[in-house]
């Protein structure tokens, strides 16, 4: 059953404009946050946002980090780049866009003294930070499959954090928290089909 929720999982990028109803989107995240977290710190919270403006102004920043970057980019690749720099900005046709957010677990780097060696310290700030973002992902992974379920569909995207600096801005993130990705949410306008998945022989080596 677990399995075949997975596999028929689709990333839902058009909606119908309806807006879901609140009670459904917390029952959505209430499915998010039943997922598991480094020292069940649950380094998660979830900004919803239904204001079309505000969803207007966040695609826009995000356009204009794209524009930005493509200024960047040999013209050869750009019509490559514009196609991929398009689906950045796919989250203002939903009616309701998801923000995960997620803190470091600042534990162990608050344990050890200074004479650590600075690589030592590194990698534990590397942990740290990871631990508070694979929690989130976890979450998000949840609420992603509960969706169908729910009626909704929704998609991870990550491209939009190319303006993280501006979407802190206009969603007033605090300064201890950051910005996972985007999930856009609403009632689904499309059916997309499955999407082809590497052979599990190319993706794993046994170790014995």
């Amino acid at each position: 059953m677990i399995y075949e929720a997975m596999k028929s999982r689709r990333s839902v990028r058009r909606f119908k404009p309806e807006m879901p109803d609140r009670r459904v989107i917390e029952r959505l995240l209430e499915a998010a946050i039943t997922a598991p977290s480094a020292s069940n710190k649950q380094p998660w919270r979830f900004l919803i946002v239904t204001n079309a403006t505000v969803i207007g102004r966040m695609a826009a920043v995000v356009r204009e980090a794209v524009d930005d970057i493509a200024r960047h980019i040999a013209p050869a690749y750009q019509p490559a780049f514009r196609a991929y720099g398009d689906y950045f900005t796919r989250f203002e046709e939903a009616p309701a866009v998801i923000v995960p957010l997620f803190s470091r677990l600042t534990v162990l780097s608050n344990l050890v003294d200074a004479e650590l060696d600075p690589a030592a310290r590194e990698r534990i700030s590397v942990m740290e930070q990871q631990s508070g973002l694979i929690g989130v992902a976890m979450a998000m992974q949840n609420a992603m499959l509960m969706a169908p379920e729910l009626g909704l569909g929704t998609s991870g995207m990550t491209g939009p954090l190319v303006a993280s600096h501006r979407l802190r801005e206009i969603l007033e993130v605090a300064p201890s928290w950051d910005i996972a990705a985007l999930l856009p949410v609403g009632v689904p306008a499309e059916s997309p089909l499955a999407t082809a998945r590497k052979p599990l022989s190319h993706v794993i080596r046994w170790i014995e």
